[in-house]
């Protein structure tokens, strides 16, 4: 299945308190590098890829995962598709088009405390050894 072909549901994950109604842009700092401020808004047809993302996004809200309507085209992800992964099946896209919070939910399995240190460490690895992300 390519991006085009993907019908959704559409899921982001973040720390920040939103609407519906609100839009995400892409400008943001990576979750992955933070040093590098990103030109793409990512989002996944995974619920629990993005609670993964809400875990491990900056900031000191609570990890929210947030329903999401592309407002223009998106492709698959490269930082995951064929890089890591033949195909696409964690279903991650980006899009230089805002998304559109259409609901947030609820019940998603959140991380250990110990296997959210371990995904802190293997990130601080990442952007330590300058770790590639295809912008």
């Amino acid at each position: 299945m390519s991006a085009a072909d993907e019908p959704g549901p559409f899921f982001h994950g973040t720390k920040a308190d939103l609407d519906v109604g609100d839009l995400l842009t892409a400008g943001r700092r990576s979750n992955y590098r933070p040093s590098i401020v990103m030109n793409h808004i990512y989002f996944t047809a995974q619920r629990d890829g993005a609670g993964l993302a809400a875990e491990l996004a900056a900031g000191d809200g609570e990890p929210r995962v947030y329903r999401v309507e592309p407002t223009g085209p998106f492709e698959d992800d490269p930082n995951v598709t064929d890089k890591k992964f033949p195909g696409n099946p964690t279903r991650s896209y980006r899009s230089t088009d805002p998304l559109r919070v259409v609901g947030e939910e609820a019940g998603w399995p959140r991380l250990s405390p110990e296997a959210l240190a371990d995904w802190k460490r293997r990130i601080a690895a990442i952007e330590e050894s300058g770790g590639e992300i295809i912008n």
